[in-house]
């Protein structure tokens, strides 16, 4: 362009040109970021179809459910509530060769994890959960509040049932890391509980450096705090026998467990009566809120004694407020219920087509029937089973 850096002109020249692209770029930018969000204040979806396993883009831009794929979703969520930690289902899919979202040959455990916190996957599509925070970095950041997200329900073909996915969600939640912490590494990590103090057993190695070596699985807090844990250690094998007798125990009262099943579950996940009291909860939300505004906007426009305005908003707000938690506990207690429901129900479909006793140890039962095992001593050892069933080896 002819221009000379070396005096001082050019160096001015320079400087504007640079604000002007500087500016075009802003001006670009902003418009691209307004058509996105109107997209998503639309409710219009937009995924990186490359790398999200499950859909392919449709015909008209929309998302398109790809069977092949989509059993590999399901398969992830079963995985995870039959007990396995995104690290085993990361492992499991890593050693089949199973191509990840992107392509890839090795899974990750936060692969999955973010697959299992994906809520597109029942068919709802949270929108603008990041945006970009400096046009020239490109820099993006969480949102956390700082401008609008849209929830969209039922915006395309679910993969997961929302029940399913809601469990997932709250398995999650109890298995978040604290005293007891809760890892998979192998099949019976996390799933065998202390008598003594409530933590989970996990593995161990005795004799590593000789031809002894051996695991065994033990309170992972026997050793810590001044009153030891008396719980004793046991074997894989022990473990496998433990369950297998735990396992003919269940199968030979199955056909009591299923009949008394039919006869308690409508009584036990009823939800009809909290359902309608989250109706009238809903509806008196929507009143007290055209109350609170009513309130307001006479106020903005008539003279009135600001004492007694505030003291009929305070009510009303408090009102709200306590229609408002009781709705969150409501919802909260249909969700569990029905999530308890298709937990057992599921229980009772595994157990119905168990056919026979046990001679060996199942691994795909153990995952799918035993919720924990609890120790107390060498002949007590309890299996609690997702139904509730408790039984001594």
């Amino acid at each position: 362009m002819n221009i000379y850096t070396f005096d001082s002109k050019g160096e001015l020249l320079i400087t504007i040109m640079s604000s002007l692209a500087q500016e075009e770029s802003r001006s670009i930018s902003e418009n691209c970021t307004w058509g996105q969000r109107k997209r998503f204040s639309d409710g219009k979806v937009c995924v990186p179809y490359s790398r999200f396993l499950g859909y392919d883009k449709g015909e008209d831009g929309t998302l398109k459910l790809n069977e092949a794929e989509a059993v590999i979703v399901r398969r992830i969520f079963a995985m995870f509530l039959e007990g396995a930690t995104p690290h085993l289902i990361a492992k499991r899919l890593t050693d089949e060769s199973v191509p990840t979202p992107g392509g890839k040959r090795v899974w990750s455990p936060a692969t999955v994890r973010r697959m299992l916190q994906n809520e597109k996957y029942k068919g709802d599509a949270l929108l603008q959960k990041s945006y970009t925070v400096d046009f020239l970095t490109k820099k993006k950041k969480l949102n956390e509040g700082e401008i609008p997200q849209y929830y969209v329900e039922n915006a395309h073909q679910a993969i997961i049932e929302p029940v399913v996915f809601d469990m997932v969600q709250l398995e999650m939640e109890r298995r978040k890391p604290c005293m007891n912490h809760y890892s998979c590494v192998g099949m019976f990590s996390s799933r065998i509980k202390c008598g003594d103090c409530g933590s989970w057993y996990g593995p161990k190695v005795w004799h590593s450096n000789s031809k002894y070596r051996r695991t065994v699985y033990q309170c992972n807090r026997k050793c810590k705090g001044a009153a030891k844990c008396k719980t004793p250690h046991l074997y894989e094998e022990d473990i496998k026998r433990l369950f297998v007798s735990a396992m003919n125990k269940l199968l030979t009262d199955r056909k009591e467990i299923i009949a008394n099943f039919k006869e308690i579950r409508e009584t036990l996940f009823d939800t009809t009566a909290l359902e309608t009291e989250r109706s009238e909860l809903q509806s008196e939300l929507t009143v007290v809120a055209e109350l609170i505004q009513k309130c307001i906007d006479e106020n903005a426009h008539v003279a009135l004694n600001q004492t007694e305005y505030q003291e009929r908003y305070n009510g009303l707000a408090v009102r709200f407020d306590t229609a408002k938690t009781r709705l969150e506990e409501v919802s909260e207690m249909v969700s569990s219920k029905k999530m308890r429901g298709e937990r057992v129900d599921a229980f009772i479909a595994e157990l119905v087509r168990q056919d026979g006793l046990l001679t060996e140890f199942d691994e795909r039962l153990w995952f799918s029937l035993v919720d924990f095992a609890t120790v107390y001593s060498e002949n007590n050892v309890r299996f609690t089973f997702k139904d509730g069933t408790e039984i001594m080896a």
